[in-house]
């Protein structure tokens, strides 16, 4: 059985960590913030530093916010590269630069071990349930090591290339999610300042061809009014920086993710920047100065 080193134990980090807890791998565990109690109650072994993590695991993942966390977590002192030995596997499933990501394998890859970004779809349910979808860039033999594992916190694993593409693929990913949720608040917002039903509307059109995970779950945040965070306004901002980022150097035109990337700014600037991102129908509220919601209007 693999020991696992995990660094990141928040909204995500913890109940994938959980998972593979409950499987029988041994736990190193290492965060910024206090490790949840029930982690460590159920065997996992407190780390002071990423060295430390890297020197007790054979395979060490890192899940957090972004970027810059990533390197500190890989090369500030004390972190992870300082303590990997050859045949170790760094896996990166936090949702980051896929360019930055390159240089990260190039220098991981360089101190003799593998290196994956892994980054996962399905929020924090998707977590939870172990349901989550995992696109993995880096080498194959690292990938075929840790298919088990991946297998214990997802569903849909896939292998899609080399290092920096799996984080490619999540960029994607966030561009339909925004989009989508963007199409689907101006449908609900469109029937419902019409004078139908959104919540039936919505019932409707998940039987044909406008039917959407997002129109299913985030159609229902929207009508409800619930949008307590699965997944963060502000991570999903980041995200979209990240597609607008790589437009600009591929020199490409992505105007309808800079439009929703507005339309969460937008968000933000009211206070919501931890509202969950199906609260962009919010932004559009405000425009038409009137509020989606269950009943006739």
């Amino acid at each position: 059985m693999i020991d696992i080193g995990f660094i990141g134990l928040g909204t995500m980090g913890r109940p994938m960590a959980a998972h593979l807890q409950a499987a029988g791998h041994k736990l190193f565990l290492h965060d910024v913030v206090p490790v949840a109690k029930e982690l460590v109650d159920a065997g996992g072994v407190l780390c002071k530093s990423g060295k430390e993590v890297a020197e007790k695991s054979d395979v060490v993942i890192i899940m957090v916010p972004d970027t810059p966390h990533v390197e500190a977590v890989l090369f500030a002192q004390d972190g992870v590269a300082a303590g990997l030995s050859k045949g170790q596997i760094v896996v990166d499933m936090s949702s980051i630069s896929p360019l930055a990501t390159k240089e990260f394998a190039k220098k991981v890859e360089a101190l003799g071990a593998d290196y994956l970004d892994a980054p996962v779809s399905g929020g924090e349910v998707g977590a939870k349930a172990a349901s989550l979808t995992i696109m993995v860039g880096g080498p194959e033999r690292a990938f075929n090591t840790m298919k088990p594992v991946f297998d214990k916190m997802g569903k849909n694993v896939t292998l899609v290339g080399a290092n920096g593409d799996g984080q490619t693929t999540k960029v994607a990913n966030q561009i339909i999610v925004a989009l989508t949720i963007e199409a689907v608040s101006e449908a609900l917002l469109f029937a419902s300042k019409a004078g139908a039903d959104p919540a039936l509307v919505r019932q409707a059109l998940m039987g044909g061809f406008a039917s959407s995970r997002i129109l299913e779950v985030h159609g229902e945040r929207m009508v409800k009014r619930n949008f307590e965070p699965g997944f963060r306004i502000e991570l999903h901002q980041k995200d979209l920086n990240l597609a607008l980022e790589g437009a600009r150097a591929l020199g490409i035109s992505l105007p309808s993710t800079a439009l929703a990337q507005q339309l969460f700014n937008s968000c933000t600037a009211h206070g919501g920047k931890a509202w969950d991102h199906s609260a962009m129908v919010r932004a559009l509220e405000m425009m038409a100065n009137h509020q989606v919601a269950q009943g006739r209007q």
